[in-house]
């Protein structure tokens, strides 16, 4: 069987930046374990695959290791497919999800996914996961992920985590967030346990940093950039029970894979 296969780098206006995700159109579903197969063949953070349906596209990811049940930088690459490649002059795309009905909108060079929101709790602090970062956040929350807050961006970027000890502790991936110098917030994301060490870019990540930036800035649109060593820029604003998370994707790879 022949299909195609996109690689795009999505939150980044440029080639060899942003994430890239790979992304599969599908005429319908292949088994679980050929899909899980082609995204450890890849050997990208994510692979995203969509089928058409009457309503619009059933899209679904997968990491080297698992399926996951919100993805953004893949979303973000598989709308900008659709929009550049499958149906060209598209304004709109509504994609059914683990994670419910998931909306993507062109805004000139932006997409704009329309995501629900997941503001963190506080949770108790982690000797296990400062131990992991090798350095204490000033707080910890949780919601999917646990959300570490820092005091500066600089103790953000200067982390260099065990990967090890990251994937003993009890959360799918942990998020490293802190205020930004020239934006409003920076992040970064690790999820070995998912079989990504450190994510480029996080859209879903953002699903729990805009509600609680927006909270302790007192401001509903924020700049955020991901301090990876690819790095991202991410336009966000806080709509209560959803948040809207947009990048720009480029095209790096268009081909065909045999399975």
């Amino acid at each position: 069987m022949r299909l195609s296969l996109f690689q795009v780098d999505a939150f980044s206006s440029r080639v060899f930046g942003g994430n890239p995700a790979a992304v599969v159109p599908l005429e319908s579903w292949l088994p679980d374990a050929t899909l899980q197969a082609i995204a450890l063949e890849n050997n990208l953070s994510e692979t995203a695959f969509f089928v058409k349906e009457p309503a619009g596209w059933h899209l679904r990811w997968f990491t080297p290791a698992q399926e996951v049940d919100l993805c953004g930088h893949a979303t973000l690459g598989a709308a900008f497919v659709l929009f550049q490649h499958v149906q060209p002059g598209l304004e709109r795309v509504e994609f059914a999800s683990r994670s419910g009905p998931l909306v993507v909108t062109r805004d000139g060079d932006w997409l704009v996914l329309d995501f629900p929101s997941r503001p963190p709790k506080p949770l108790a602090m982690s000797s296990a996961l400062a131990e992991a970062l090798g350095a204490a956040p000033r707080e910890l929350l949780a919601a999917r992920d646990w959300v570490a807050v820092f005091d500066s961006e600089a103790e953000v970027r200067a982390l260099r985590p065990d990967m090890a000890k990251l994937s003993a502790l009890n959360t799918f991936a942990v998020a490293v967030t802190a205020p930004g110098t020239d934006v409003d917030f920076v992040s970064r994301f690790f999820a070995p346990r998912a079989g990504v060490p450190e994510d480029p870019v996080t859209g879903s990540a953002h699903c729990s940093l805009v509600p609680y930036w927006a909270k302790r800035l007192g401001k509903s649109r924020l700049r955020a950039r991901q301090v990876s060593a690819r790095g991202g820029e991410l336009r966000c604003e806080d709509l209560g029970e959803r948040v809207h998370i947009a990048g720009q994707a480029v095209l790096y790879l268009s081909g065909h894979i045999t399975v």
